[in-house]
């Protein structure tokens, strides 16, 4: 087994004034050579915006593109037509393929949003863009891993173009689960969103972040509080 752990008070930080930006891997101005990925997770920002303001219009191109709201609302636009609001327990997936243009704002004039921004290298190139949202029954979640994003068209939660599953889980204090990773090739990136967790024998807090690979056996995750987990099983090898 082979494992990295990243603490939240080592994360990169940008504050903007209207957003307040918290990145796992390099990002934008912040630069470190021993975090550029978790295989193909590229990005996982942990992302705050100030009432009534938000990101203007931007492109992307390549890159599978998830957001996953914490609290409040965030407006979205892009160059597809989609005009939508995602809300904690959405799902929103972008498939920037060949290229799109996206807006992101803050709905509300008198409440912060704060959502997840996860970029995803894709496993098929110039794709035609494409977008996704889902609502999902977050009681579902309760001390099990509820799947959130897969693969399979077919399969719960949204889907994307790489080999990957996202999960979610409201774990009580007390409560164990384990995980068994889906493929050979995958490794476990697992983003303790509240409470304290063990994971493997290792203590995570709110904000950290452990990933896992070369795991056979299943990962066991104890909660020793009440905590929210976030876990992504992704490819190792970048190769498309």
């Amino acid at each position: 087994m082979n494992h990295v752990i990243h603490k939240s008070e080592t994360r990169g930080r940008a504050n903007h004034g209207w957003l307040e930006s918290y990145h796992t891997f390099s990002f934008a101005n912040y630069y470190n050579p021993e975090r550029m990925h978790f295989g193909v997770l590229r990005v996982l920002n942990d992302d705050r915006v100030a009432p009534g303001m938000g990101f203007g219009t931007h492109p992307h191109d390549n890159m599978e593109i998830i957001s996953i709201p914490l609290e409040g609302d965030l407006e979205h636009k892009d160059s597809m037509g989609n005009v939508t609001v995602i809300r904690n327990g959405d799902v929103q997936v972008m498939s920037a393929g060949t290229g799109i243009t996206h807006s992101e704002y803050n709905r509300n004039k008198d409440q912060e949003v704060k959502f997840l921004q996860i970029w995803i290298f894709p496993n098929k190139k110039n794709v035609t863009p494409r977008y996704d949202q889902i609502t999902l029954n977050k009681a579902d979640r309760n001390n099990t891993f509820q799947q959130i994003i897969s693969p399979n068209h077919d399969d719960d939660g949204v889907w994307i173009h790489q080999d990957a599953w996202f999960h979610m889980a409201n774990l009580s204090a007390g409560k164990s689960i384990d995980y068994s990773i889906k493929r050979a090739q995958n490794g476990a990136y697992f983003f303790i969103l509240s409470g304290n967790v063990i994971i493997n024998g290792q203590d995570l807090y709110t904000r950290d972040g452990i990933g896992i690979w070369n795991m056979e056996d299943p990962i066991r995750v104890q909660a020793s509080s009440d905590a929210e987990i976030l876990l992504m099983d992704v490819p190792m090898s970048l190769k498309i």
